[in-house]
């Protein structure tokens, strides 16, 4: 690889995605050992010239020669695009580039509720992105239809449940987070977005977890009792991840209990009507 020298990427400490793909660059001698510091780390000086807020949502990367910074996908691309130009000039092509950089910001502006991280006080200056109500939104939606889908795929490995229909998955869906907003009204519109993101992060996340059993069935009878045993394990890491999650967020520990309780409202529904 050709390493990009003198060039550093500002990144979020807490975000291990940031980290992961950080980290990456330099592993793979994309960026030279100084290639990334931590957003909080930022000098004096180098406030002077980087848009803060800017970097708090999209990572920037610092020429620290000319003291030129590149944002977002544009710096991205300015790392990838050093070793593999074609990547770049194809980045860089309107249509692909308009569809990159709003993926990146959907990323961006969620991944506080993607991976949540407490909050460090003793920092000067944090990392934490804009509140995007517009792509909090998508996001809740893109969750709410994933885990809906995979739900119905899965479902239909139980038989001694009634024929799931993808409707009856949305419904279950969308009535969980209808349910939990009754317990979090006295909360503001930010704080109850940020948790409704995090339950459907909770959702996609066991939803992930369940589609290697989806992939195994394609090519194996797979007893149902695994099947049965394997949604239990993975409701009950839920459990686990939602109560986690809320702890961070500093939030009512009553939610895990009501998120609990509507499962079991929902599975009483299922077998009854």
């Amino acid at each position: 690889m050709k390493t990009l020298a003198d060039h550093t990427l500002l990144y979020d400490e807490e975000c291990p995605m940031c980290n992961l793909y950080t980290a990456g660059f330099i592993k793979a001698n994309m960026l030279d050992n100084q290639g990334r510091k931590p957003f909080v780390n930022i000098t004096t000086e180098e406030e002077n010239y980087i848009d803060i807020q800017r970097a708090k949502n999209e990572i920037a990367l610092v020429d620290t020669q000319n003291k030129r910074v590149y944002y977002g996908i544009e710096s991205l691309l300015k790392v990838i695009g050093n070793s593999f130009p074609w990547m770049e000039k194809l980045g860089n092509w309107k249509p692909i580039n308009y569809f990159l950089k709003k993926l990146y910001k959907f990323i961006s502006y969620n991944r506080k509720v993607i991976v949540p991280s407490k909050l460090k006080i003793e920092h000067k200056i944090n990392c934490i992105p804009d509140f995007n109500i517009k792509y909090r939104l998508f996001y809740i939606a893109f969750a709410t239809l994933f885990t809906a889908l995979v739900l119905f795929q899965y479902a239909e490995l139980i038989v001694f449940l009634p024929k799931a229909t993808f409707v009856r998955e949305i419904l279950l869906a969308t009535g969980q987070i209808g349910f939990q907003a009754l317990f979090i009204q006295k909360l503001d519109k930010h704080k109850q977005l940020n948790y409704i993101g995090n339950l459907v992060t909770v959702s996609i996340i066991g939803s992930l977890l369940l589609i290697p059993i989806l992939f195994l069935n394609c090519y194996f009878n797979l007893n149902e009792y695994f099947i049965i045993a394997w949604f239990g394990l993975i409701v009950n890491f839920m459990i686990y991840e939602h109560y986690r999650r809320i702890s961070l967020l500093e939030l009512p520990k009553y939610l895990t209990l009501t998120w609990i309780l509507y499962r079991i409202l929902a599975l009483a529904i299922i077998l009854n009507f």
